[in-house]
Formats: C-alpha cells, sequence, structure tokens
C-alpha cells in the first residue's frame, strides 16, 4: 500500500514540472507583437514600367518579383500579388494570386490574357492605357506587410468577349441578386459554332432596370446601355414595359433587342380547332410555360407566339425534344420539323425555354375533374328564357348553329326546358380568348352544376360542344375577312368586325375590276349568285366571286348571315 502511493506522488510530481518547463517563454513562439517581419522590396517590374499587352501572344508573361521578406524569428512567409486601380485599397482588387509554389517562391509569372481580363473586368477599355497600382504582400502568421509601386499597362486592341452571359437587375426576376443572375443562352451560327449572339426568355417589371453580366459575381464584364445599344460598362438598361420578353443581345454590333411575349400557345392536329385553333400556355417563371391541354388526336403541332406565324417553335431533326425558332434555324445551322405527339387525353404541356436546351414535355394530368351525370336534356337559357336546345350524342351535347350571344345578358344551362331542372354553369366566361382576332377561336372551359350564371366576354355568335364525362363544354366564332385581289398571291385580307347578331363589317379602300371574297380560312369561303352587284345573297361554296368595284375608293362592306354560316347576305356602300 506504502509503495502504491510513493508511485502515485512520483507520477504527479513529474507532471508538475512537465507543465512548469512548458510554460518557460525560451521554448515557444514569441508571443504576439514580440518579433518583426520585414517588407518585401520590388525588384520587377520596374516602378513606373509601361507595359502594352500583346493581344497576338496571349500566353506571354509578365513576371512580378521581389526581395523576401523576413521574419526576425525565422517564420515561413509566403507571398501574394494584388493588383488593384491607383488610389484604391486593395479590399477589392482587380487581380490577386498567390506567387508560385503554393506562395513560397518570391516571384509570380501573370499572362497577357489574365491581365487583360482582370482590367477588362475592371471597366478598363480596350487599346487603352490603364494607370494601376500593385502590391506585393508577405504573409507570415498573424502578421503581413507589402510593397506597393504604380505600372502602366495597354490593354489588348480588341475588346473582351465573354463566354457566358447573365442578366441581372431590380427589372428581373433574380431579386437584383448577382449570384442568382438568370443565364442567357449563347446561340450557334450557320456553321454551327458558338456565336456572341445570346438570348433569355424571361419577365421585366416596367421602370426598373437591369444589366448583363459575364459572371454571377464581381469582378466581371458589365453591359448596360438604351435605345437598344449595348454600352461596356454602362449605365444601367430601363424596362419600358412590364410583361415577359425574348431578349437578344448581339456583342459582335453592340446592340440588344426585346420582344415582348404576350403568350405562347399550342396548334396542331392535337388540339380542339387543329391547326386553325389555339391552346395558350401560362407563364410559370425562369423561362417555362405550360398548361393543361385535352390532346384529342395524335399528329403534329408547333408552340406560335403571340398568334403569330412568324414565330413558330419547332423541333429541331434528330433529336428527342429540342426545340428552335423555326425564322432562326438557318442562322443556326439546324434543321427543323413539326413537332410529333403520339398522346391522346389530358395532359400537362411544359414549353421550357430556360438557357440550358429549349425543350418540351408531355405529363399526364391526374387533376382532372370527376364527370357529371349526364341529363337526358339540355337547354340553354338567356336572362332567364329558354333559347336553345342542344342536341344530344351520348355524353355530349352540341348546337348545330352559331347562337348569337350578347355581353350585357347572363346565361345558364337547365335539364328541363322550364329551367326547373338540374343547372350547370362553368369556371370562365365565355369567348375569353388570347387570340381574339383568329381565324377560328375556340376554347373547353370546365363544366360545373351549378345555378350560378355565367356571360359572354363581347357580343358573339358561338357554338357549343358540352361533353359531361369530360365535363366541359368547348365553344367557338368564327372571324371572317374580306379577301380583295386583282392578282391572288397580292390579296387584301381584310378584317372584318362582328356586331350582333350575326353580322360582320369592315371600312375600306377597294380597287375597281378586282375580286372580293367574304372567307375564314379555310372552313368558310362566301360568294354571290349575283357577283356583279352591290347587294345580294352569299353562298358558302358555291357562290361566284364577287367582281362589283366599278370605281377606287373608301367602301363599307357588310354580310349578315344565317346561323348556320351557309347563307346570308351582303352590301358594298360607298
Amino acid at each position: 500500500m506504502i509503495t502504491k502511493n510513493l508511485n502515485t506522488i512520483r507520477i504527479i510530481m513529474a507532471c508538475v514540472v512537465l507543465v512548469i518547463t512548458s510554460c518557460h517563454p525560451d521554448g515557444n513562439l514569441q508571443p504576439e507583437g514580440q518579433w518583426e517581419l520585414s517588407t518585401p522590396t520590388i525588384l520587377t517590374p520596374s516602378i513606373e514600367s509601361v507595359i502594352v499587352l500583346d493581344e497576338d501572344t496571349p500566353n506571354e508573361t509578365i513576371t512580378f518579383s521581389w526581395e523576401a521578406a523576413e521574419s526576425s524569428e525565422g517564420y515561413a512567409v509566403t507571398y501574394e500579388v494584388l493588383i488593384d486601380e491607383i488610389g484604391a485599397d486593395f479590399t477589392r482588387p482587380l487581380f490577386n494570386s498567390e506567387s508560385s509554389n503554393n506562395g513560397t517562391n518570391t516571384s509570380l509569372s501573370i499572362s497577357y490574357e489574365a491581365l487583360d481580363q482582370a482590367l477588362a473586368f475592371s471597366g478598363f477599355r480596350a487599346n487603352e492605357e490603364a494607370q494601376i497600382t500593385f502590391a506585393v504582400k508577405a504573409n507570415s502568421l498573424s502578421k503581413s506587410s507589402q510593397t506597393t509601386a504604380n505600372l502602366n499597362i495597354t490593354r489588348f486592341e480588341s475588346e473582351a468577349l465573354p463566354q457566358s452571359l447573365y442578366i441581372s437587375g431590380t427589372a428581373t426576376e433574380n431579386n437584383n441578386d448577382l449570384s442568382q443572375a438568370i443565364a442567357l443562352r449563347r446561340l450557334t451560327d450557320s456553321n454551327g459554332a458558338l456565336s456572341n449572339i445570346y438570348e433569355v426568355y424571361t419577365s421585366l417589371v416596367a421602370g426598373e432596370s437591369y444589366k448583363f453580366y459575364s459572371e454571377r459575381s464581381l469582378p466581371a464584364l458589365e453591359f448596360g446601355g438604351s435605345d437598344g445599344n449595348i454600352v461596356s460598362f454602362g449605365d444601367a438598361i430601363v424596362a419600358n414595359d412590364s410583361g415577359q420578353f425574348r431578349i437578344r443581345v448581339d456583342l459582335d454590333n453592340n446592340t440588344y433587342e426585346l420582344f415582348q411575349i404576350n403568350f405562347w400557345s399550342m396548334v396542331g392536329t392535337p388540339i380542339n380547332g387543329g391547326w386553325g385553333g389555339d391552346e395558350p400556355l401560362a407563364y410559370q417563371g425562369n423561362g417555362v410555360w405550360r398548361a393543361s391541354i385535352n390532346l384529342l388526336e395524335t399528329g403534329g403541332f408547333v408552340f406560335r407566339a403571340n398568334g403569330d406565324w412568324g414565330y413558330l417553335l419547332k423541333r429541331i431533326v434528330g433529336t428527342p425534344n429540342t426545340l428552335v425558332l423555326e425564322s432562326d434555324a438557318g442562322n443556326q445551322g439546324v434543321t427543323f420539323e413539326d413537332i410529333p405527339n403520339n398522346q391522346t387525353g389530358q395532359y400537362f404541356v411544359t414549353l421550357d425555354l430556360s438557357a440550358e436546351n429549349y425543350n418540351y414535355a408531355f405529363e399526364i394530368d391526374d387533376t382532372v375533374v370527376e364527370p357529371i351525370d349526364t341529363p337526358s336534356q339540355l337547354f340553354l337559357f338567356e336572362n332567364g328564357t329558354m333559347i336553345e336546345e342542344l342536341s344530344a350524342n351520348g355524353d355530349v351535347f352540341s348546337s348545330s348553329r352559331f347562337i348569337p350571344m350578347q355581353a350585357s345578358n347572363s346565361y345558364t344551362l337547365n335539364s328541363a326546358m322550364d329551367g326547373s331542372g338540374t343547372s350547370y354553369s362553368v369556371n370562365d366566361v365565355l369567348a375569353n380568348s388570347v387570340t381574339p382576332d383568329g381565324d377560328l377561336v375556340t376554347d373547353a372551359i370546365t363544366l360545373v352544376e351549378s345555378n350560378t350564371t355565367f356571360t359572354v366576354v363581347s357580343d358573339r355568335a358561338l357554338r357549343f360542344t358540352i361533353d359531361f364525362s369530360a365535363p366541359e363544354l368547348t365553344w367557338s366564332y368564327y372571324n371572317f375577312k374580306l379577301f380583295h385581289w386583282q392578282v391572288w398571291d397580292d390579296r387584301e385580307e381584310l378584317q372584318m368586325t362582328y356586331s350582333h347578331p350575326n353580322t360582320f363589317t369592315v371600312t375600306a379602300n377597294l380597287t375597281a375590276g378586282s375580286d372580293s371574297k367574304f372567307i375564314s380560312p379555310w372552313d368558310f369561303d362566301l360568294g354571290s349568285d349575283n357577283p356583279a352587284s352591290l347587294t345580294g345573297n352569299l353562298i358558302n361554296g358555291g357562290g361566284a366571286n364577287l367582281l362589283n368595284i366599278d370605281t377606287d375608293g373608301s367602301y363599307t362592306v357588310t354580310i349578315v348571315l344565317n346561323d348556320d354560316y351557309q347563307t346570308g347576305t351582303y352590301e358594298f356602300a360607298q
């Protein structure tokens, strides 16, 4: 027991001696502030040197060298080179790099290209002399020292162009956070090589501003401007209008252009109305549009902007789902085709125009409303008065005629002629379309069991199909044009204005000796059985071209159609 206690005492005494020895300052680092770090001495480039960067030899280097700094206690020293504008304090330098060999060598070689990029990112213009200051900074433990000198560097003759481009600002979708800047897509040229043309589909806010950047952080190349002209490090561009836009930037010509996208829509064989129909997609943000669409048939389709046949997205041949704007395909060196479709049913259709890859996708919509029990009869009421009995075919009711409806009236559907049966309504106003002036305008809206009245957005003559198994109501109407020509390929297509009931009118300058017809391409083609007269009857598909203008001048032309649009009357009044 005594031996054990003696051993314990010896161990404790040894630890005490060890602790006392370890705390002696002669065997440890000098306390903070009790040793010195000298400053490095710059050797090259010499003070106030003038250097001209040659873009033909971008890999040539400038060597920064210096005499070593020393720690009074012999601690290790590392170095870094910083470049900044004259008068700056190096807290956010234009360039910063440790010396070679992980910062231990007393030199650093920087390529012409790297120096030119650093100066470009800081707003110094091409082929101009930049007056800068550089520092060699020595670091040892927590101490540092530095020596500075001035230097004049002339940039490359040609302006630096970015390899990527981003948009950011208060007008954009990224909340003015440069780290979340929205990428632009870099387009290819006719040979398939990358061009200096970029574009992005995005939203802007009127009165707010934005710029284009080469990086998602600073320093970076910055591009502002105004009135369609790009200026390197210019003022931010102010958005004139709110909405979705395609913004295209051409850095070869220093220009930008905006094309407002009021809507993208799906047009073609699969949709209601086919190539004469139009199923709009809703903007989701970040260059993506989406809608739930009932695909009625298989077959080809396209995406169309603003109802304009000049702005079509089609599939690039040989790709599963990559899209290209038809009018740009030749400039980008690709071929295109109508987009194929093998699906039928209710699908979410997504159009993704973000920078990574313009593409589309289909996804089954399993949120479809459950069917409604199909009544044996169905009637349309206007202001409480029954005006139409719809024809039944299984779960589907339809009207064979175009029913003149007015925006000032209210409408209901009911399973009984006297209105005492089950009432039905819809979840939107009728005739509400993003393309109201199309040839055939149609849409499908959800049918609900409800006694709520519904309305029409403007006076229109509508034809209905109501499917209780969907359940949905599909409405459609036609616009008419006065075709007027001496040479068919040079014809005028004069849009006529609808008024209640089933009346279309246009006032236009007409040319003597010209042919005329009333057409809604291409379902209705109305000519006359008395084509030389200024008034007469109209016949769909069987009437002759009107040849009734003997004197050049302004005419008000009116047609009044019967409910089936197969016959009617016309009048030319000067």
